[in-house]
């Protein structure tokens, strides 16, 4: 029976491989827009779009740290990467402590700390316990150029409100950072010829999260028909900006997670089959307690 499906996998995918790019390109457009519908219809609180999102990031998370205690060894793993999510970080800690009078302000200050902590440990781990099994030579991408980069368009397109201006353009160069930060994993990756297993596992979790985040954003979009885009004013183009962001960094995933889906095609429906009884679930209001907060930057930039 195993051997007759694996059999069936392989003739789908050798099927698939032998479409056009353009055909190629129309299905990956039509599973991903009935994905979001699927969403959309399913999740009637946007809310949870972040919850899950996060869920996954931490799972990633859980299992890069795993991966570095009971492995011994940080191999596959970028340093630059890790050093850029500590400063994208770091960034919004600080905006959130400029913003504490903003509701719910205080749920996404810990989750960012509970990040940011975690990265700080796989940089410790990767610098002096595990460096022995670090490849600096494949880590070749330029961070100053992505950091000083990232600072100009910053300061040139961020959120206009009455206070604060130094509060938005650091919270625009994190949003932009942020949307890069998974580069020079890839690159490394690409450099070794090869992805080891727990960091696949990572940067897959990291692509689920963007996806879901992205969902989050079309849905709004659609719902609102674009008007979403220009909360802060016809005249100010940060949502716009920060939406493209998004995007960005869904399609720098999206090419390693296309692959990491043909590989192991079966697990990742069973984790889609899971994921919607929870998803289900929420609707029934068991986490309406915790989580029943808005995004406070939205608010913030709002109501200013």
């Amino acid at each position: 029976m195993g051997k007759k499906r694996g059999s069936e996998m392989n003739i789908l995918f050798g099927w698939l491989m032998k479409l056009s790019i353009k055909v190629k390109i129309f299905l990956g457009t039509l599973v991903v827009l009935c994905a979001l519908v699927a969403l959309g219809f399913t999740i009637k609180d946007h809310e949870y779009f972040f919850i899950v999102a996060e869920a996954v990031h931490l799972a990633g998370t859980i299992v890069l740290l795993y991966k570095l205690f009971t492995k011994k060894t940080c191999s596959g793993l970028s340093l630059k990467t890790q050093e850029i999510t500590a400063l994208y970080l770091s960034g919004r800690l600080i905006c959130g402590m400029l913003l504490r009078n903003v509701v719910g302000i205080y749920m996404y200050i810990m989750l960012d700390l509970v990040f940011l902590l975690s990265t700080l440990l796989t940089i410790w781990k990767i610098r002096f316990k595990l460096k022995s099994s670090y490849i600096k030579e494949l880590d070749t991408v330029r961070v100053p150029f992505m950091v000083v980069s990232c600072a100009i368009l910053a300061i040139i397109i961020h959120p206009r409100s009455s206070d604060f201006s130094f509060t938005n353009t650091l919270w625009a160069f994190c949003v932009y950072l942020e949307a890069i930060s998974v580069f020079p994993q890839l690159r490394f990756m690409q450099n070794a010829k090869m992805v080891e297993t727990f960091t696949g596992y990572y940067v897959f979790s990291l692509g689920i999260s963007r996806f879901l985040a992205l969902a989050q954003w079309i849905i709004q979009i659609y719902k609102t028909r674009g008007s979403y885009l220009f909360l802060l004013g016809s005249g100010n183009i940060w949502f716009l900006t920060a939406f493209l962001a998004e995007m960005v960094q869904s399609f720098i995933l999206a090419d390693f997670c296309y692959y990491y889906i043909k590989r192991y095609i079966l697990i990742f429906c069973l984790i889609i089959l899971l994921v919607s009884i929870v998803l289900l679930n929420f609707q029934l209001g068991l986490y309406t307690f915790f989580f029943r907060l808005s995004p406070y930057t939205i608010s913030y930039f709002v109501y200013n």
